[in-house]
């Protein structure tokens, strides 16, 4: 009689699923919602660029929604941040305006990854079910605006812009620089272009002077 031994079940292991870099999932997720938009990145292509299952998406982030949000901070803190770098580090009102502009040209068009900027033409339009992503975005515009605004009055407070400035509709006029540019980039225009095109704002701010 041949006697068959029974084999004792392969044990699966314990712990935690395999840990995955957040800052380099979140990486590669602003860059699909950056190339994609909200709507348009199905959760099979953030899954698929971040290399991580659908099951492991939700665990970390809990929705599209949030992981949106997330990666929307990350690009803002490291893409984003030179305009907030621009204003704090230049002395001079018009030549921190001016840096912003120049920077964000050539942000606009770096071979490699998408063009134009994350934020500032994103979730222009959205499905009703989306209005909330849609008013995060405009939040996040609306406080660029702001600081604008701020340095501008400074630089009126300093003796740096004719007193008469209308920060705000000068605010505004870079506002809509930066948000033309993203669209232009996106349509193909290169750096040349348009730093061709910030240097006439340029001359506009300069207008404003003492």
């Amino acid at each position: 009689m041949i006697i068959v031994k029974n084999k004792k079940p392969t044990s699966r292991p314990r712990g935690r699923p395999r840990a995955f870099d957040r800052e380099e999932v979140l990486g590669k997720a602003a860059e699909t919602f950056w190339r994609l938009g909200y709507e348009g990145a199905s959760i099979a292509d953030l899954t698929a660029a971040m290399g991580i299952t659908p099951q492991s998406l939700y665990a970390a982030f809990a929705s599209k929604a949030e992981l949106y949000r997330e990666a929307l901070a990350w690009y803002q803190a490291r893409i984003g941040a030179a305009t907030a770098r621009a204003m704090e580090e230049e002395i001079d009102v018009a030549a921190a305006l001016a840096r912003v502009l120049r920077e964000s040209a050539r942000e606009f068009t770096k071979p490699g990854r998408p063009h134009g900027c994350m934020v500032s033409t994103a979730v222009l339009t959205c499905a009703v079910e989306n209005e909330p992503i849609a008013r995060h975005v405009s939040g996040l515009r609306d406080r660029t605006l702001d600081a604008i605004k701020a340095r501008i009055e400074r630089g009126v407070a300093e003796g740096q812009l004719r007193p008469e400035t209308d920060a705000e509709a000068l605010a505004r006029f870079i506002g809509a620089m930066i948000q033309g540019m993203s669209v232009q980039a996106q349509d193909g225009a290169c750096c040349a272009a348009l730093l061709g095109l910030v240097e006439h704002a340029i001359a506009e701010i300069e207008r404003q002077r003492v």
